[in-house]
């Protein structure tokens, strides 16, 4: 009975002293409404927002912990729907295929992680690894290294020859025969095993290469690669695992088969007709631009010998197309979720596609929108995208107000992650 009564004093004890985080928000862009709130504070229990009060209030105890942001814009933390954290772009991209081993691979990856979430990106879709994408979500999931939340395909699904055959440009000693428990199919039945082959390597979502690509050791960067019939197998087998698909897609008829197979997003889009526009319309598909990738491989394409001569045609003529592809798409209504391909370009730098968003017509907070709530529905996560009670303390903060000056998001001073300070300049 003494322990008993020691223990229930133990606990009392204990939880009345544990820690609030109180946030004074001088502006605080509400995400769901789409206005900017001023003189707020936002209270943090744990790992989720219990409280959002009017004015600056006072702590209710010396535990709590108070974080002054009067003079600062307040988001919930942004989310981005395309980043590849293994991997980042370098002339020598290609040959670490051969040299970089899988703990090398995931050292790096830990710091394009780090780098990502100081950027305010604490959550995000990593579309396609070897694998250490899985296993990097569950270390940082484990508290042991700093990184986004993240949603994995694990490994990408192609065709043979397809944009993510992982032996494309092998000498032919090398190539072998990938199947599906590598990530290459060819037929309905190989597509229904890759699917869970994925789930059982504990994928959270499947990603397809629905058309040819333009880093892909292959001649065309979009030629439909899929079948009808074996999107259609993808798509409903992903759904028996509780998984959305996303297609990367180039050209038109691969995203029109994709669309009507099945899929939740279509990335990059680059060759979208009004027509396909209509369909992800109909079909409640959104559509993931990635401008900042474009404009990186048009870029780096002239440089000689960053690429590989079958890259560089394919570079110059997608990567200056995705933006302006975006604007008509925008303009004909169709959904937009936010994301980048950070990998493609230098991680961090994710932030620069608000600018290529706005800067050709979207405004200011749709394209904020497009970065929380819109991608929240995407993943069906109703715990992020806002600052809501209830809901993840994913927060961050910039100088100014976004919807005055975009590119102030290109600089995040605060980050929050599910409740933890991990930047606070």
């Amino acid at each position: 009975m003494k322990f008993f009564t020691i223990a229930i004093l133990l606990f009392f004890y204990s939880n009345s002293f544990s820690q609030n985080t109180f946030i004074h928000c001088g502006k605080l862009i509400d995400t769901k409404k789409g206005k900017v709130l001023t003189d707020l504070t936002i209270i943090i229990s744990e790992n989720k927002i219990s409280a959002i009060k009017k004015g600056f209030q006072n702590p209710t105890s010396n535990q709590d912990q108070v974080i002054d942001l009067k003079n600062k814009t307040v988001l919930p933390g942004l989310i981005d729907m395309h980043v590849h954290l293994e991997l980042e772009s370098n002339p020598n991209r290609y040959l670490e295929k051969f040299t970089l081993n899988d703990a090398d691979i995931a050292f790096q990856s830990t710091v394009f992680a780090k780098r990502t979430l100081w950027a305010g990106f604490t959550t995000v879709r990593d579309l396609g690894g070897s694998g250490v994408n899985t296993s990097l979500r569950n270390a940082i999931n484990k508290g042991l290294v700093d990184g986004p939340r993240i949603y994995s395909a694990g490994k990408s699904l192609a065709t043979t020859g397809g944009h993510a055959d992982p032996t494309n440009g092998y000498k032919k000693d090398l190539i072998g025969n990938p199947g599906p428990k590598e990530g290459v199919i060819n037929g309905v039945e190989d597509a229904r095993k890759a699917v869970r082959q994925r789930y059982k390597n504990g994928a959270d979502l499947i990603k397809i290469t629905a058309t040819g690509g333009v880093l892909s050791m292959a001649k065309s960067g979009q030629n439909p690669q899929f079948t009808i019939e074996e999107i259609k197998t993808i798509c409903e087998t992903a759904k028996d695992y509780d998984m959305h698909v996303a297609a990367h897609a180039h050209g038109d008829e691969g995203m029109q088969r994709a669309i009507l197979g099945g899929v939740k997003t279509i990335e990059h889009g680059t060759l979208m007709s009004d027509k396909t526009m209509e369909l992800m319309k109909e079909f409640d598909v959104y559509y993931v631009p990635t401008i900042t990738a474009g404009k990186e491989v048009s870029d780096k394409a002239k440089i000689e010998g960053y690429y590989p001569e079958i890259v560089v045609p394919k570079a110059l003529n997608i990567g200056p197309k995705i933006q302006g592809t975006f604007a008509r798409a925008h303009k004909k209504g169709v959904k937009i979720a936010f994301g980048t391909d950070a990998g493609v370009f230098p991680h961090g730098l994710n932030a620069k596609e608000f600018y290529f968003m706005v800067e050709v017509g979207m405004s200011e907070i749709e394209a904020i929108q497009t970065a929380t709530i819109n991608n929240a529905t995407v993943l069906k996560n109703d715990e992020i995208g806002s600052i809501e009670v209830g809901n993840y303390a994913d927060i961050i903060a910039v100088e100014e107000n976004p919807l005055d000056n975009i590119k102030t998001l290109e600089n995040v001073i605060f980050v929050m992650k599910n409740g933890k300070i991990y930047k606070n300049l």
